[in-house]
């Protein structure tokens, strides 16, 4: 079934790793650089596709969780996402992600934060769209 489409967002970058992205409405208006771990100038005040990426993942999925939470009609005092988004080569060539999803969820049990955080990975956009292609740890802490 095709998928229908509610908002559509758009960003435009410019040079790549090492140069600059911005949203369309302009909200989001960063210098990019590699860092020097992986080669590049590493220049500061500057972000990586992968920080973005993270940050986009993390509001994303925390969401999804608030959803789930709804539905199952759990509450929740809070819910914290943390992204780690690592890069590097693949075994085939070219390179690959990998993402470590950590959440953690106050006033509820640990059985109940686990049920939370892998119901909403089965719902998550981002999940669904890298299911398959990178590798998604879930840690709930």
């Amino acid at each position: 079934m095709p998928l229908s489409i509610i908002c559509t967002a758009k960003a435009t970058s410019i040079g790549g790793r090492n140069g600059h992205a911005r949203s369309e409405d302009g909200l989001i208006s960063v210098d990019l650089s590699i860092p020097k771990a992986f080669g590049g100038p590493g220049r500061s005040g500057t972000t990586t596709p992968e920080h973005l990426f993270g940050a986009g993942y993390a509001a994303c999925f925390g969401s999804a969780i608030e959803h789930v939470a709804a539905e199952k009609k759990i509450k929740c005092e809070y819910i914290e996402v943390d992204a780690a988004v690592g890069i590097g080569p693949t075994a085939e060539g070219g390179f690959g992600l990998a993402v470590t999803l950590t959440a953690a969820i106050g006033g509820v049990t640990g059985a109940e934060a686990e049920e939370l955080v892998h119901a909403a990975h089965r719902i998550c956009p981002y999940s669904n769209a890298v299911r398959g292609n990178i590798d998604v740890s879930l840690r709930v802490v």
